[in-house]
């Protein structure tokens, strides 16, 4: 039996891919152990449990970007980490540690390389983090989600997909989808998410531009967010909602989509072929940006900064481009012709390489 160890987890940016994986490593050998390497404080504290699996927990450690008292403690708080890692490992007979990146990920690549366990990496953004580039000194199996990332032993995998999306069939799905969302089946639909929390500059646009979106002929979904209080229109065919269960459903519906740049959300649409508009938040390093390039390149997506994205915006570039429905469906099949369905299945012959690696080392 194989004992594998998935360290990563904070947002769903590093859970769902972990959870995907885990699923295809279960589905392909029901007597493997999957154990899931977390904090308490993460989503991954909700969402692993809920998927059946045994979440470890270590304390929650930041990398220092700044001199203070806290980069004071940090090497001793991280050594202890890879130390409790380490027991871990040998407590439960450990053969592969693989990393998502987040907290949990950096001390855990240090952790497998010392009790000398093949190690393998996945990296959700175009742009990598830190855990990530530490990771990919320690092994040759790197798996990344967008061809232009820059790491160390990089093969792309692309993104291992939650199975309600790695199956779903928006043509077969979309009457349902329709009808869950109460929309017309004769309108094309106007997807507008900004995750979770949602995003309050897309938010306030749409709410602005709505009349004009409509008046192009479309109708509105929009998942506006736990931050977003207004959620009635009196317009006819702008359906707004807080939150969304089902993704799927929402993907089906959507002729076109408004989102920020999340790698999951972009991996999504390119994979099932929705035609994007990506705003990308304005903080970070610029990696939501980055990571819908390969869309954008394609022809499949358009690019706007979030300081840009207003009612006038609307006006002069969106709406134009909702009243030309041929390069509203030339925009689907180019975004579905660099979609990736298999990332799950790629990641899984990864660790599956590194595995007999460590074997054939080991003879």
């Amino acid at each position: 039996m194989t004992r594998y160890l998935l360290a990563g987890g904070g947002t769903a940016g590093h859970v769902n891919p972990l959870l995907a994986v885990a699923d295809r490593l279960r589905d392909n050998d029901p007597t493997a152990e999957v154990l899931v390497l977390g904090t308490a404080e993460g989503l991954e504290a909700r969402l692993v449990p809920e998927r059946g699996y045994r979440l470890l927990t270590v304390p929650k450690i930041v990398f220092p970007r700044r001199p203070n008292a806290a980069a004071l403690r940090f090497p001793r708080a991280f050594s202890a980490s890879v130390a409790s890692i380490r027991s871990l490992i040998r407590e439960h007979g450990i053969d592969v540690v693989v990393g998502f990146g987040g907290y949990v990920s950096a001390p855990a690549y240090v952790a497998a390389h010392r009790e000398k366990k093949p190690i393998v990496v996945h990296e959700a953004n175009a742009k990598p983090g830190i855990a990530n580039r530490l990771g990919a000194r320690y092994t040759k199996q790197v798996g990344v989600t967008f061809h232009q990332t820059r790491l160390h032993n990089a093969v792309f995998v692309g993104m291992p997909l939650r199975r309600e999306i790695e199956t779903l069939d928006r043509a077969a799905t979309r009457a349902e989808a329709i009808r869950f969302f109460g929309l017309d089946p004769k309108k094309p639909v106007l997807l507008v998410t900004g995750g979770s929390q949602g995003a309050l500059a897309i938010n306030q646009t749409i709410w602005d531009a709505a009349a004009s979106i409509l008046g192009a002929g479309w109708q509105l979904l929009h998942i506006a967010g736990a931050r977003w209080e207004r959620l009635a229109s009196e317009l006819p065919g702008y359906v707004i909602v807080q939150y969304c269960d089902r993704m799927d459903l929402a993907i089906a519906a959507a002729d076109l989509a408004v989102a920020r740049g999340g790698s999951a959300t972009v991996s999504e649409f390119s994979a099932l072929g929705v035609p994007s508009v990506y705003v990308p938040l304005p903080m970070g390093n610029g990696e939501q940006a980055l990571n819908a390039k390969d869309q954008v390149d394609a022809g499949g997506a358009i690019l706007v900064p979030n300081a840009e994205f207003t009612p006038a915006w609307v006006d002069s570039t969106l709406v134009p481009l909702l009243e030309d429905r041929a390069r509203v469906a030339e925009m689907a099949a180019r975004a579905k012709s660099i979609g990736m369905l298999d990332g799950s299945d790629r990641m899984v012959e990864l660790i599956g390489a590194a595995l007999s690696a460590e074997a054939v080392a080991a003879s």
